[in-house]
């Protein structure tokens, strides 16, 4: 571990982070061996915690364990997830287990582990404003220190030349189905809460899961296995018109490489917005081993004659909704196809409806007067993920998951969380800690480039053969 660099309560640090989710994690990790280099990272949460309502038991990261917070830009910090399987005295067991994909909840452990040993974060800070400081030529960032409750201790108040946002996402509640989450009389929850409702919904009678993406077929699982044989009474519907796979071929998933992310941002905006909106099965579809398991399950039910009491229904959305007697929910549905309309009562509500980028606007309105922004009013963020501000900003506001307008689809996911950060940190220190590869993909995105760039070949020691009977 890399002691950090020392810092005056007055001087100004070379980096803010605000937020400690994976991807300002990863940045966190990478600077920590970087000398001299005074940047400290600011979360409101006790500690890390990654999606705790969706560890539920089986449930995979869908990206190999390579796609950890630093590996694919330096396999040899000690910030791997093999040198925390390593630091566990679990590395043997893993390499028996022969797994490329680990489980959620090993992924939170593996971050947790990280976040408790870097000297870098504070958490139980939470940030409440950014500023330009023109007579500084800093950012002041204002914060609250929170103390175990959550409660406000002492203000406080930072500057700093440079700031990152990595604020991630929150659950997303469709309009209709906002009032009943927010009745504590309707057990409507989000996908991102089902743990913490999971045995009120398994005592529910009838259960409704809304969203047919991979959180919703997570959820659908596992209610499904933990409810009596003939008595499931499970209903699964989503507005897309197929359960259908999560696009994982090894051409596909060049969508998620450096190259594709830099042809992308040189779209004009509007092909960028059609793009996002038409490539949704690259990330919001359903992994082909959880199909499987929700089709295993449903099949050994029927086993013994009779068909499961579960309704599958993709291409549908929900109208309008509202309480009924004291405690079921009635949905008003209507098919996308069909155009056909049908009501539909249940006891329970998951809402596996996603999440979406956390809105700049409160936390970034000091800032306002210097952002530049885009047609539809998004703030414009350059090739190097830095927010496009007044040239009078002498510093940088970089953002990490908060560009899927300007970098496409690979914005959110974790194989590119270290690339970004090595982009991030290459480009503050104005050198390169990080040499990054100059080619990702053997796909050739685009013809303005001209042939693709071909690495020049590596030249090796030439060995010396061995002697016959040596």
């Amino acid at each position: 571990m890399n002691t950090p660099a020392s810092h005056t309560p007055d001087a100004p640090r070379d980096l803010v982070g605000i937020g400690i989710g994976p991807f300002n994690l990863s940045l966190a990790a990478l600077a920590d061996p970087l000398t001299g280099l005074d940047a400290v990272f600011y979360d409101q949460r006790p500690g890390f915690r990654w999606h705790p309502g969706l560890l539920i038991d089986g449930a995979r990261v869908q990206v190999p364990f390579l796609a950890d917070l630093v590996t694919l830009v330096d396999p040899a910090s000690p910030w791997t997830f093999l040198n925390h399987l390593r630091a566990r005295e679990r590395l043997f067991p893993f390499y028996f287990a022969e797994r490329f994909h680990i489980e959620r909840a090993e992924y939170d452990a593996y971050c947790r582990w990280v976040a408790e040993n870097l000297p870098a974060l504070r958490f139980h800070h939470q940030v409440d404003a950014v500023r330009w400081n023109p007579e500084r030529d800093l950012f002041e960032v204002d914060y609250t220190q929170l103390d175990a409750g959550g409660e406000a201790e002492a203000l406080g108040r930072t500057h700093t030349r440079n700031v990152v946002l990595g604020i991630g996402t929150e659950p997303h509640v469709p309009d209709p189905l906002r009032p009943l989450v927010e009745d504590p009389a309707v057990p409507v929850v989000h996908a991102a809460d089902y743990l913490r409702h999971r045995d009120t919904l398994l005592a529910a009678g009838h259960v409704t899961v809304i969203g047919t993406g991979q959180s919703g077929a997570e959820v659908f699982l596992d209610l499904l296995r933990h409810r009596p044989a003939g008595r499931e009474r499970l209903h699964w519907l989503g507005r897309t018109g197929a359960l259908a796979p999560m696009e994982y071929s090894k051409l596909g998933l060049e969508h998620f490489t450096p190259d594709y992310t830099r042809y992308f941002h040189g779209l004009a905006e509007p092909v960028r917005d059609r793009l996002v909106a038409a490539q949704w099965q690259l990330h919001k579809g359903i992994d082909a081993d959880t199909t499987a398991a929700i089709h295993d399950e449903l099949y050994r039910r029927t086993l013994d004659g009779g068909w499961p009491d579960t309704t599958l229904t993709p291409g549908v959305h929900v109208r309008t909704a509202g309480r009924i007697a004291a405690t079921q929910v009635e949905l008003h549905l209507e098919h996308e196809q069909q155009k056909t309309r049908s009501r539909l009562t249940t006891d329970a509500v998951v809402l596996a409806t996603g999440h979406r980028e956390r809105p700049l606007g409160r936390l970034l309105a000091g800032l306002d007067p210097y952002m530049r922004r885009d047609s539809s009013e998004r703030p414009r963020v350059d090739d190097r993920h830095r927010l496009v501000l007044d040239p009078s900003v002498t510093g940088s506001v970089y953002v990490q998951n908060a560009e899927t307008h300007t970098h496409g689809v690979g914005t959110p996911d974790l194989g590119l969380a270290a690339w970004r950060s090595a982009t991030i940190l290459n480009d503050l220190t104005g050198r390169e800690p990080y040499p990054l590869p100059a080619r990702t993909a053997f796909t050739t995105f685009g013809l303005d480039g001209g042939l693709p760039q071909i690495p020049s070949a590596r030249h090796h020691r030439a060995l010396t053969p061995l002697v016959d009977g040596i």
